[in-house]
């Protein structure tokens, strides 16, 4: 029989909604007397809701129970909100639960955010002392291994600079550095490699596989990004509002993640959509979005997928050009196409017909991110609205179709090439 790393046996925690405190005790005794009449709480801010039930509870994790073996990698995925962290802050030690027992076998580091343990006014240096001493590391181990850590993460010129003045990348990198460096059995991460850049995520994922596959260390990793997680995992927990819904394969598990999370509709008001006002400069509003070339937006074969876009403008763009960015369930980006710069936009409304052509696609569900943008003098893009999730659609396996594979896209991409001509 295996050797278990860690075993979890009807697990809860439970929190009180709603401030502890107000700060002061004229603020908590008239955010007191608010509550017990149905008010609203004077001193929140305004337009949130704070009207909860004196003494109303939230389950953070309901009755979970699996087991992990020595060596495993397993992901956690799951909505915001699911338990995903509120579990790994019970295994680390961080708060304890409600009800239920966790049993380990072996040291556990952990990294639940960027710069855990972190001052900001000591050195790198210095922060990776303390870090260590709070992960369980001895000065003499620290002193072994100083110079693997600083090399792995890249930080040879800044080691000495406090930290304040290190970007949200380079705390990531120190951080998981030193925990990755630390001898334990259980490797606990939660969402740390959203922040780093492409190449230190290949390299902390490196890490991560060798940690479990060749140093025998266990793996419990939280992300949203599904393909860090293919990468890494073998086993995969879904969990969905604190219960573990499917514990199993990995690609299973990913399947029933996506399949579970809202699918966008096909959205006819685009106005309605939030936009990220930091990366756009609205001159450009994508007001609507049809399909002209089917009710239902399934295609067999090639498609192509018609669309009928109306905007408006707010001055005239003489070379204007659009852009669909085609995204998997999962938010992986399967490819573009992009619009020559030739459309002509005036003041007020327009509007234009798209087409895309899917031949060469593999069947699935996708969703289109429209892109209205022109390209300066200098040769910069102008990104004038950005619509995310604006339309989706299914692509279906044509049975008239010369290939007949059946196509998983996880093994071989999103791309699918007609048969090769034999001349």
């Amino acid at each position: 029989m295996e050797e278990l790393a860690i075993k979890i046996e009807h697990v809860s925690k439970q929190y009180r909604l709603g401030a502890i405190g107000g700060g002061t005790l004229q603020g908590d005794l008239q955010t007191w007397w608010a509550r017990v009449r149905g008010k609203e709480d004077p001193n929140s801010k305004i337009g949130s809701d704070t009207t909860l039930k004196i003494g109303e509870r939230f389950l953070a994790l309901d009755d979970i129970s699996f087991e992990v073996k020595k060596g495993e990698a397993v992901g956690i995925i799951g909505h915001n909100g699911a338990g995903k962290s509120t579990l790994l802050k019970l295994l680390s030690r961080v708060t304890a639960p409600t009800s239920g027992t966790i049993s380990y076998n072996g040291r556990i580091a952990s990294m639940l955010e960027v710069g855990t343990g972190f001052h900001p006014e000591l050195t790198g240096r210095e922060n990776v002392y303390m870090n260590g001493a709070i992960l369980g590391m001895t000065k003499a181990e620290i002193d072994a291994k100083f110079d693997q850590i600083v090399e792995f993460a890249e930080m040879e010129k800044f080691i000495d600079t406090p930290v304040k003045r290190y970007s949200s990348g380079m705390y990531v990198k120190l951080a998981f550095s030193v925990a990755a460096h630390l001898d334990s059995e259980i490797m606990v991460m939660d969402e740390v490699l959203a922040v780093g850049d492409m190449k230190f995520q290949q390299k902390c994922l490196g890490r991560m596989g060798d940690a479990a596959n060749s140093e025998g260390r266990t793996v419990l990793y939280v992300s949203h990004n599904m393909n860090t997680i293919r990468q890494l995992c073998k086993r995969c927990i879904v969990m969905d509002h604190g219960r573990i819904i499917f514990d199993g394969d990995t690609e299973t598990a990913i399947n029933i993640y996506v399949s579970s999370t809202k699918a966008p509709r096909i959205v006819n008001d685009c106005s309605r959509i939030k936009r990220n006002k930091a990366i756009i400069d609205g001159n450009v509003s994508i007001q609507t979005i049809t399909f002209r070339n089917t009710d239902k937006p399934f295609y067999s074969g090639g498609g192509p997928v018609q669309v009928n876009v109306c905007y408006t403008a707010k001055r005239h763009i003489p070379n204007m050009a659009m852009r669909m960015t085609v995204e998997a369930g999962d938010k992986t980006v399967v490819g573009l196409a992009t619009s020559k710069a030739c459309i002509s936009t005036i003041e007020g409304e327009n509007e234009i017909n798209l087409s895309l052509s899917i031949d060469w696609l593999a069947p699935g569900k996708y969703i289109i991110k429209l892109t209205a943008y022109s390209v300066n003098e200098f040769g910069t893009n102008l990104m004038h609205d950005v619509v995310e999730n604006a339309c989706a659609f299914e692509k279906r396996q044509d049975n008239d179709a010369n290939n007949k594979m059946g196509w998983n896209h996880t093994w071989w991409g999103f791309m699918m090439f007609p048969e090769l001509e034999v001349k």
